[in-house]
């Protein structure tokens, strides 16, 4: 079944002025369709935490390649976000995200094999090669889901991104645990093989769900993107938050093993403290975005800070003098958890916006673009915090690299929060400019 959206640039949905309309078959299936996407790649992404640091240790892997190995899915798939966001309307939205599900699974399943090789180079080479290749087919799953989804719901994209992201937690919150149940019962290669198949799964449903969208090109770039000073703060606060996120994936299963003497399994369970706030807060926060625009910015500023305070006593940070406890890291973990939420889900119809005020063409290949943009400062978030963050880590310790994340999400939150405050005085001055010149003609 394959249904068609003609889409020409510049057709814009009325704004509804009644109560919001039930969902059409089209909404339903794609809504569907982008929960069972979310949440087969995520908990294929986020299995690896509990458990993969320490296999790659024993193939001979140091800290700074295993932070590598987490970056170097990041790199390529910032290349394969900003390529296919630019080219989504040629490559076609569902071909994309179906073909990205594909490389995806045979990805996952590829990787399951890879502790039958011998360790040392040949083991972290194929851990890069598989990686990468896993990361582009990651990038066009996820670059066309955001476009279709804020093309197919215009007038609520906060609120549908916030209520997918459920099922992205999930994927987050699942994938831990059941990797590390599965890898301490049956090996390394059983949760990968599992998880992998799952992914391939998704290839056929989504094959009949999900609608074709037909729409033009556009002559727009990234760097026209990139000219406003606001959609460029943003691009760093995004990068913050996936800074963190993969400081976290790299890090903390060997600081909680080292520090207080956990299994991969328990691991596991204490990053549910990180998915759960998120997987539950973020459709509130879509559907408040949605409801009240002018707050987003002030969302994120406030989730960036509350991030800040996460990370600087997570650890907790040397200069705090506060000795490791176990309730502590969990408990900074679910204020993580809920102010990534807070932060990341207004950033996405922001840019939209910013994009529509720039006079960007409304239609899939601007969306394309603002979802490759997304997904490519995203990636550059998920390179930096491994690597740095395990270099830190090993050449100082794990409390001093979660401080550094913690100064990265302040020094974000407070530009965001100085821009905005200094937009709104140029826009208060302007209005009182236009009335000092009308006070005259009023008079006369």
């Amino acid at each position: 079944m394959e249904e068609h959206v003609d889409v020409q640039q510049g057709d814009t949905p009325a704004a509804s002025t009644g109560p919001p309309p039930r969902m059409t078959r089209k909404q339903t299936l794609t809504l569907i369709s982008m929960a069972s996407v979310n949440f087969s790649s995520m908990i294929c992404y986020s299995i690896l935490g509990p458990f993969f640091p320490t296999e790659a240790v024993k193939k001979g892997a140091s800290q700074t390649v295993i932070g590598l190995i987490f970056g170097s899915y990041a790199v390529c798939n910032l290349i394969g976000s900003l390529i296919l966001g630019k080219y989504i309307v040629q490559i076609g939205a569902k071909f994309m995200l179906i073909a990205g599900l594909f490389v995806s699974s045979g990805c996952t399943i590829l990787f399951g094999l890879l502790d039958r090789v011998p360790e040392g180079s040949v083991f972290i080479t194929l851990c890069f090669v598989v990686r990468s290749i896993d990361a582009v087919g990651f990038a066009g799953a996820m670059t066309s889901s955001f476009a279709m989804t804020a093309k197919i719901f215009p007038d609520n994209v906060a609120t549908v991104l916030g209520s997918l992201e459920i099922f992205t937690g999930l994927g987050l919150i699942m994938g831990p645990p059941v990797g590390g149940w599965f890898y301490e019962s049956f090996g390394y290669e059983v949760p990968f093989l599992l998880l992998g198949c799952l992914l391939l799964i998704m290839v056929p449903f989504n094959i009949y769900v999900l609608p074709t969208i037909d729409a033009d090109p556009s002559k727009d770039s990234f760097f026209r993107l990139l000219t406003h000073s606001k959609i460029v703060l943003i691009c760093f606060v995004i990068f913050t938050l996936s800074a963190g996120l993969g400081f976290l994936d790299a890090t903390l299963s060997l600081f909680a093993i080292e520090t207080f003497g956990l299994s991969s399994g328990y691991v596991g369970l204490i990053m549910l403290g990180l998915s759960l706030p998120y997987c539950l807060g973020s459709p509130l926060m879509g559907y408040y975005t949605d409801k009240y625009p002018s707050t987003r910015l002030g969302l994120m500023v406030t989730g960036g800070a509350v991030t800040a305070l996460g990370f600087c006593l997570l650890g907790p940070a040397p200069f705090l003098h506060i000795p490791n406890q176990l309730w502590l890291l969990i408990i900074m973990l679910g204020l993580i958890g809920f102010s990534l939420g807070m932060t990341a889900i207004p950033t996405f119809p922001e840019i939209i916006t910013c994009a529509y005020e720039q006079g960007f063409e409304e239609g899939l290949s601007t969306l394309g673009m603002v979802s490759g943009l997304f997904g490519a400062v995203w990636s550059i978030g998920m390179f930096y915090g491994p690597i740095v963050g395990g270099l830190i880590t090993q050449h100082l310790n794990f409390e001093w690299a979660a401080a550094v994340q913690g100064g990265l999400a302040f020094l974000a939150a407070f530009l965001l929060g100085v821009h905005s405050f200094w937009q709104r005085k140029q826009q208060q001055s302007v209005r009182e400019d236009r009335t000092d010149e009308s006070t005259p003609l009023l008079t006369e």
